[in-house]
């Protein structure tokens, strides 16, 4: 299927993650992935990480989606030691998921619990 000749719809602009505490959670991933801080409220953050924006968005009553199980959109990430790359992320504030269905990714929560996952696969 082509696009249409006057162009697309819309454009990429971020992925929000929501959160009870925007500020903790920027801080988790400009640790995680480098990037800048584009802005810092008491009720959202935004990070420009390489290849994408990130925004924190507070959530009143906030709950972490359950992983396995729950319909959610999770961040893949790569790296040359996908290994190392866990035991940093752990260090920095994330938690092993004990659900590891496959040995080329390894599933990690953020501090909002929030999974992403670390491979060294990497698309071309």
């Amino acid at each position: 299927m082509t696009g249409d000749p006057a162009g697309p719809i819309a454009r990429f602009a971020g992925v929000s993650l929501d959160c009870a505490d925007p500020a903790a959670l920027a801080d988790f991933y400009l640790e995680l992935l480098g990037g800048q801080v584009l802005w810092q409220s008491a009720g959202s953050a935004g990070l420009r990480v390489p290849g994408v924006v990130l925004v924190m968005q507070r959530v009143a009553e906030y709950r972490p989606p359950a992983w396995p199980g729950s319909s959610v959109v999770h961040l893949d990430l790569t790296a040359g030691d996908g290994v190392a790359a866990a035991a940093r992320a752990v260090e920095a504030g994330a938690v092993l998921a004990e659900y590891q269905p496959d040995p080329r990714w390894r599933i990690l929560l953020d501090p909002a619990g929030h999974p992403f996952c670390i491979t060294t696969i990497a698309p071309s």
